[in-house]
């Protein structure tokens, strides 16, 4: 009786981190709903047909949306990707780089740099945009593309990701073998230590991208030329002018559903990396 009664209690017990899973999926995808059916909606439409009921305007707006200054939108789009994957491709490999250094030589003050990049994750981005504006006012770099790529290069919480999984994915014996047949350092970080960390990078790259394509505050402080915004500004300085023209407000929702399409494309395509490491360490356990 009591064997029977066990695997029925832990059923029951396991319905319950199921059901607070789900819950927290229908939060998450709740608002994206809301954006994908509003997108659908003519500017008569989103305030008088109920919240979930889709509409007919979704083309029109899409016109619209193109037309609108002569396609910024799609400029804005551009200018979004541009930071987004250039900052993220070159963290990703500054972090990279800095993480196996961390993780595989032995130097004075190692111990140093890596507690001093701890204490630098537990400071908000906030409190750093303001001295980052006067520091490349100073130097003439406020409002140009340089201004929001450069802060985003160095990320102490990319390079302590990096550290730990290379302290892991690469054995020190395997650096000692290349060392014996005369590999330098650079072709052991090029040829063993980079190729070993790539679901690493990938994790750190995704990151990068998501922080970088979904920041505003940085770009709203250090650019003043809408032609060089990208979609989180973009999007703002339309709302901001939905006051005056509520027809706006269709084109920010389409504007904001498209914004949302190149995050799930590009999760969707680099899944497969994670998929294959958990493969390779389940082979090798």
């Amino acid at each position: 009786m009591g064997t029977r009664t066990r695997p029925q209690t832990a059923r029951s017990l396991g319905l319950v981190p199921t059901g607070l899973l789900v819950l927290g999926a229908i939060y998450c995808l709740l608002p994206v709903s809301w954006v994908l059916v509003s997108a659908t909606k003519s500017p008569g439409e989103l305030f008088t047909l109920s919240t979930f009921a889709p509409g007919s305007g979704f083309f029109d707006n899409l016109r619209q949306l193109n037309a609108y200054r002569d396609g910024v939108f799609w400029r804005w789009m551009a200018n979004t990707a541009l930071y987004a994957g250039g900052g993220a491709l070159l963290s990703t490999l500054v972090s990279a780089a800095s993480g196996f250094a961390l993780a595989k030589y032995r130097f004075r003050g190692r111990n140093l740099i890596f507690n001093i990049l701890i204490g630098g994750i537990l400071v908000p981005s906030v409190v750093l945009a303001i001295p980052q504006y006067l520091l490349f006012a100073k130097l003439g770099l406020a409002d140009t593309y340089w201004a929001v790529l450069l802060p985003q290069i160095l990320h102490p919480y990319s390079i302590y990701l990096a550290r730990v999984y290379a302290g892991v994915a690469i054995p020190d014996s395997l650096l000692e073998a290349g060392r014996i047949d005369g590999s330098g350092e650079w072709l052991l970080l090029t040829r063993v230590g980079l190729p070993l960390m790539v679901p690493g990078m990938v994790t750190v790259f995704l990151f990068q991208f998501v922080a970088i394509w979904n920041n505003f505050l940085l770009p709203f402080i250090m650019l003043g030329d809408d032609g060089k915004f990208p979609l989180t500004v973009g999007l703002y300085t339309l709302l901001a002018a939905g006051a005056n023209q509520p027809s706006l407000y269709n084109l920010i929702i389409t504007g904001a559903l498209l914004s949302i399409i190149p995050l799930i494309a590009l999760f969707l395509t680099m899944q497969r990396y994670w998929r294959t490491d958990l493969s390779g360490g389940a082979i090798k356990g």
